[in-house]
């Protein structure tokens, strides 16, 4: 069996570094033969997937953050290549992969990526581009891509919060419409995520109830702008509290939405910067991609 080992050196503090030969042993303990390729700048995972062709590996296993992983997603999108994914989320967050309870212990992930049970996943289309957890706007969306994976690597996840203190003074409400098939939306929102994930941004957690990873369905949640600083506490309570019905909070869920006036609004898809467009259109792919998890999950 032959096996793609993708591997970002720069993620999460440059852990994979020292991890990679104790990886590589599990790995080829449970009989692949390993190809490792390790990534030279943003995007060059895609540029690697892409090049692949169908049966010529038959796991591809990423060490590396969410960005990393989407990138991989999106050769493999790009391709229509059908290979099962493995996970060893060595990131600052690896926002992602805790919703499958996907271990942070980097050599328990690379056992479970070869050990573990397939499953499929929904992957979300946000116009040409694909992502695999999230695609926001809005408060706090910037500080994912802002920070500098050097000041990532040094502060961790820390980073994310200092790059969201910073643009506190400059959030502004955002002037958006939304149309899908369950509703017509259309007002001033601070913040929004169309999502296929447990949480968005470390911040915004999603009761199990709420999520199906493999429903064909994203969870949208919209922050309108607070007419007031007790409707601010309301949202600010029902966020903590996972009670999306709270006034102010707009939750629902949809297989497709399309977002217009969003022209010069900055999005995140998965952690890294997307352009905002006029009218773009968010599509659910179900079940886009196969994912070996650990097998209590």
């Amino acid at each position: 069996m032959k096996l793609l080992l993708i591997v970002n050196p720069r993620s999460g503090r440059e852990k994979m570094r020292t991890q990679l030969l104790k990886v590589t042993e599990i790995l080829s303990g449970a009989g692949y033969e390993i190809t490792v390729y390790p990534t030279k700048k943003q995007g060059d995972a895609t540029v690697r997937v892409s090049k692949i062709t169908q049966n010529e590996f038959d796991k591809i296993v990423v060490c590396g953050g969410d960005g990393t992983l989407n990138e991989v997603i999106t050769g493999l999108m790009l391709t229509g290549v059908k290979c099962t994914l493995g996970y060893i989320p060595s990131g600052t967050l690896n926002e992602w992969s805790s919703g499958l309870h996907i271990s942070r212990n980097i050599p328990v992930a690379a056992a479970d990526a070869v050990s573990g049970k397939d499953i499929d996943l929904d992957i979300g289309k946000f116009g040409d581009k694909y992502f695999s957890y999230t695609a926001s706007f809005g408060a706090f969306t910037e500080a994912s891509y802002s920070a500098s994976q050097d000041i990532k690597n040094v502060l961790g996840q820390a980073a994310y919060f200092f790059e969201g203190i910073k643009s506190l003074g400059n959030i502004k409400p955002i002037h958006l419409k939304f149309s899908s098939d369950e509703k017509e939306i259309e007002g001033d929102f601070l913040f929004g995520a169309i999502s296929n994930s447990m949480s968005v941004g470390g911040i915004v957690k999603f009761s199990e109830s709420a999520v199906k990873l493999n429903d064909g369905m994203f969870e949208v949640m919209l922050v309108r702008n607070p007419e007031n600083i007790i409707q601010f506490q309301t949202i600010v309570d029902g966020i903590l509290r996972q009670d999306l019905t709270k006034d102010g909070i707009e939750f629902f869920h949809t297989k497709k939405i399309t977002v217009s006036g969003g022209e010069n609004v900055p999005w995140t898809l998965d952690g890294e910067y997307a352009e905002g467009k006029d009218s773009i259109t968010v599509e659910n792919i179900h079940s886009a991609i196969h994912l070996t998890v650990p097998q209590g999950e």
